[in-house]
């Protein structure tokens, strides 16, 4: 069983709801990375325990990115064929539930969710969503490999090396766990997850 530091981590997450309520942004995005990297500490001493919700996770990313993919792949041959010049833009999201699965459950779990996942609040993480946006233009398509960057086999940078050699994770996870502000712990629970789709005509 993995214990947090649960003072500092309790601190800090009543001042990201204090600050969130008050519309207090100044350094919130300190407070999100600095949480972050006090639970990540703690969290990568217990990776093993941790292993099999980061595949089960990851597999589920894998599942949601494709399902973007193949709808906005469709989406786009359907209105491009009667409105050529067009654009669509799609991005993949966390869901907007704070995990069932997670095994931390309090009153306040809910409301810490809503803020983390505030696309306002979390710019990077509003701008392009868990991964890169996928574009589809005219003559100018995203492939899934070019989506998913599948020319490295296994985004485990960061993690134990030899105990994550054979888990082939996803850039997506990379982007989540390395370039966004969530701790692992935020988002290895998620199942769920939310989709983005634009379309601008020009």
């Amino acid at each position: 069983m993995i214990h947090y530091d649960e003072t500092s981590l309790q601190l800090i997450e009543r001042e990201l709801i204090r600050r969130y309520h008050r519309k207090d942004y100044e350094q919130y995005r300190y407070l999100l990375e600095l949480r972050k990297n006090i639970l990540n500490e703690q969290l990568l001493a217990h990776q093993e325990e941790l292993l099999p919700d980061i595949i089960a996770f990851n597999d589920a990313l894998y599942q949601a990115l494709r399902a973007l993919y193949d709808h906005a792949s469709l989406l786009f041959k359907q209105v491009s064929s009667l409105e050529p010049n067009m654009d669509l833009t799609a991005k993949c999201y966390l869901s907007y539930y704070y995990p069932q699965s997670h095994p931390y459950q309090a009153e306040d779990r809910q409301e810490l969710w809503d803020i983390l996942t505030d696309e306002g609040m979390h710019p990077l993480y509003g701008s392009m969503g868990i991964h890169n946006s996928l574009y589809f233009r005219k003559g100018a398509q995203d492939t899934w490999d070019e989506f998913m960057d599948l020319d490295v086999v296994n985004w485990n940078e960061g993690l134990d090396q030899d105990l994550t050699k054979d888990l082939h994770l996803s850039s997506a996870f990379h982007n989540l766990f390395e370039h966004l502000d969530f701790a692992l712990s935020d988002f290895i629970y998620v199942r769920d997850f939310k989709e983005s789709i634009k379309i601008d005509v020009w």
